[in-house]
């Protein structure tokens, strides 16, 4: 469409066909494209027909209005709407003035700017006139004044029917918000006049203050989610005590129950008690003064009988009286001799009894007395539990009881020789666990404890042993061996009694600060350890003890480089003669021999040959190094199996490929020697610095004049077993080694 030309009426056919075009926006979907015509066709035609019945208006003062509508049906054919043909975004000059008509109030934009950047005239109900649009500098005069045209034909149908106004256009998304004002909180566009209003403020980029206010929300939502696992543990704990008061008042309420009936149990049996002495009491006396009562009878009867007796003498014979009378004068006298017990033997009162409720008030005091608390059960250590100066000891009780604090005791762990005073310690607390510190790590003690409240101590809790964590280990730098793909780290353990495992720790030595860690390795049993890592990279090496009391604290760092191979010399092969540096990549044999005493067995320590073996990792790959020589000196330089003779030269033998150089008569002679064998090689240019490349891949051991990168020699040998460098002086002087080096250029090609 845009590259049609058309004649619009009112329009010269240059302003038609170059700067003035139309669209059916409508069929687009961009919500920013305007409809220049309605989309019902048969709307668009009744238009027509209004218009051509119509009186002309604007720029159709001198056309008729029948011409009119043949221009329109001529342009709606030439832009196929009857059709609804899509338009693309790609035919749409987004530079262009648009014009729009249709049924609803139509406005109008200049170069994607509102008219005289006004507000929104649909709002205000002012309508605008042809005259008064102001279209911003665009186009030339004649081409503004052809706009006006357009406008005065496209609004130019009945005020009562149509109304014009004017509205700005809505943002587009290319307009939004691009910077956001830290000090207002809102976010801005990144125009002049708008940062000139905020160049006082804080700005930052809108996906800066994005990610930043994404940030503090998940920190926020951190906090809040830490702070929901407190509540619903406190909400947890609570309910715990709810269940604890309920628990502890049926134990009290049972409690109060069982001492009160026991409380009514014995004073219902000391009433019994006391009612039955009373009962005895009662039947003594009764006893007694029934005894009393039948006496006194007895004595009341014989009375009258004497009484009877005697006057029925007195009315006898004087004789037969005074026979009688005889008689009953003795027994009288008898009688009255007799002495009669006329005192009351039982008085009727009792004594007033006193009670002894002591028992009672014993019982009554022990409602509100509690006993004395069982045995705590000591827990076992719990793994990860303890420092190496220090053990956290935990212990149960049983619920029913009552304490107010705990004893607790501990002794080291040792021998019972005699002699030794195993010194005790005791501490108090109230809790039911206790972090005891001060104590010597790598070491064994044993725990009891007692509880104690008012009415005294707990018998003592069975003794359980507990570990304190080990010593950090010692790293021996000296004796780490490298290679580009694994490091060997060998350490002391630093604690006499022995631990469980060790676990080897790697991070990132550019941020020895970092407490990541980049790897670690666990359970591992002895005292090394080989770890994999990556080529060119720079670790820092920590190392932890553990036992059942937990991990040790870190050791010292060891720095590992993987640029190349790293092996220190081994001094249990030295030959007495050698002496190796304290850095140990320099061994020297002075003019002075030295006395060969307390040497090993020979399988480890050269006699014959001067020579000192280095400590090469056992790792498959390439491996390199380089070795200082004098041009005067008679060395011998290459690899041997661990298990080479020590009583034979190096290259002597299966198990030693070596470069050996003998100077004598101003002449150097150089010998590759495997097995007493050697090739027929000339070396023009003595070298000064040897470089030794071992590669177990391609089983090659290769020898360059490194400081002209000049090729030597390569044995072609199988390898059935790791070798290690091994280094001979047949005369006075040094080498020095290089190692830790990446491998030249030069030398890969071999």
């Amino acid at each position: 469409m845009e590259g049609d030309t058309v004649e619009a009426p009112g329009l010269g056919r240059s302003a038609a066909s170059k700067d003035f075009h139309f669209y059916h926006m409508g069929l687009c979907d961009s919500e920013d494209r305007l409809q220049i015509f309605p989309e019902d066709t048969q709307m668009r035609r009744e238009v027509v027909q209004a218009e051509m019945t119509s009186e002309p208006r604007g720029a159709m003062k001198g056309k008729a209005q029948g011409d009119l509508g043949e221009e329109v049906d001529e342009l709606v054919r030439l832009y196929g709407l009857e059709d609804d043909h899509e338009l693309g975004d790609e035919h749409i000059d987004e530079s262009m003035p648009r014009i729009e008509v249709s049924e609803y109030p139509p406005y109008m934009m200049t170069g994607g700017e509102p008219l005289r950047e006004q507000r929104d005239w649909r709002l205000s109900g002012e309508a605008t006139r042809a005259e008064d649009l102001d279209f911003g500098g665009w186009g030339s005069a004649g081409q503004c004044q052809d706009l006006r045209e357009a406008y005065r034909y496209t609004h130019g149908r009945a005020s009562e029917e149509y109304e014009c106004y004017v509205i700005p256009e809505e943002e587009d998304e290319e307009e939004a918000a691009d910077v956001f004002c830290v000090t207002c909180k809102t976010p801005v566009r990144a125009l002049e006049k708008v940062l000139d209003e905020h160049k006082e403020h804080e700005v930052t980029p809108l996906s800066k203050a994005l990610e930043s206010a994404k940030d503090e929300i998940h920190k926020n939502m951190y906090k809040l989610e830490k702070q929901i696992i407190e509540m619903e543990n406190f909400a947890s704990h609570l309910e715990e005590v709810f269940i604890t008061v309920e628990e502890n008042f049926g134990r009290q309420e049972q409690n109060f129950e069982s001492h009160y009936n026991e409380i009514l149990e014995t004073l219902a049996q000391k009433y019994e008690e006391k009612i039955q002495a009373l009962g005895e009491k009662k039947k003594q006396k009764l006893e007694a003064l029934y005894g009393q009562l039948v006496s006194c009878g007895e004595n009341l009867d014989t009375c009258k009988e004497l009484m009877e007796t005697i006057e029925e003498m007195c009315h006898e014979e004087k004789v037969d009286f005074i026979k009688d009378a005889v008689a009953m004068a003795d027994r009288l006298g008898k009688f009255l001799r007799t002495k009669t017990d006329v005192e009351i033997s039982a008085q009727p009162d009792f004594e007033d009894q006193t009670l002894d409720f002591s028992d009672v008030e014993e019982l009554m005091g022990s409602i509100n007395t509690i006993p004395a608390p069982s045995a705590p059960v000591i827990n076992p250590q719990a793994p990860n539990s303890a420092t190496g100066s220090s053990v956290r000891v935990c212990w149960s009780l049983f619920s029913d009881d009552t304490v107010e604090s705990y004893q607790l005791s501990y002794r080291p762990v040792q021998d019972s020789s005699p002699g030794k005073d195993r010194a005790e310690f005791t501490m108090t607390i109230k809790e039911t666990y206790c972090s005891v510190t001060n104590l010597v790590p790598n070491t064994q003690y044993e725990f009891w404890v007692t509880a104690q409240n008012r009415a005294g101590f707990s018998p003592a809790s069975e003794r359980a042993v507990y570990m304190t964590a080990p010593c950090p280990p010692i790293i021996k730098s000296k004796e780490i061996r490298s290679c580009e793909e694994a490091a060997l780290i060998c350490w002391e353990s630093g604690n006499l009694n022995p631990v469980d495992s060790y676990t080897v720790e790697l991070t990132q030595a550019e941020t020895p600060g970092a407490s990541g860690v980049t790897e670690s390795v666990v359970g591992v049993p002895t005292c090394e350890c080989l770890v994999q890592l990556q080529p060119r990279q720079s670790y820092a090496i920590y190392v932890r003890a553990l036992n059942v009391g937990g991990p040790s604290a870190r050791s010292e760092p060891a720095t590992v480089h993987t640029s190349g191979s790293y092996f220190h010399l081994n001094e249990h092969t030295c030959h007495p003669w050698l002496t190796v540096s304290e850095d140990g990549l320099t061994v020297v044999r002075s003019e002075r021999k030295a006395l060969a005493k307390g040497l090993l067995p020979s399988d480890t320590r050269f006699t014959r040959c001067v020579a000192v073996m280095g400590n090469l990792i056992p790792v498959q790959g390439r491996h390199y190094w380089e070795v200082e020589v004098d041009e005067c000196l008679d060395y011998t330089v290459g690899v041997a199996s661990e298990d080479v003779p020590k009583q034979e030269d190096l290259g002597a033998n299966r198990l030693s490929w070596c470069m050996r150089h003998t100077f004598a008569s101003s002449r150097h002679k150089y010998e590759f020697l495997h097995n007493k064998i050697t090739p027929e090689i000339r070396v023009t240019v003595s070298p000064r610095k040897i470089g030794i490349l071992l590669d177990y891949e391609n089983s090659k051991l290769s020898f360059f004049n490194v400081d002209i990168s000049q090729h030597l020699y390569t044995f072609r040998c199988q390898l059935h077993q790791f070798v290690h460098p091994c280094f001979s002086l047949e005369k006075p002087g040094c080498l020095k080694i290089h190692n830790g080096i990446s491998v030249p250029k030069h030398v890969t090609f071999y």
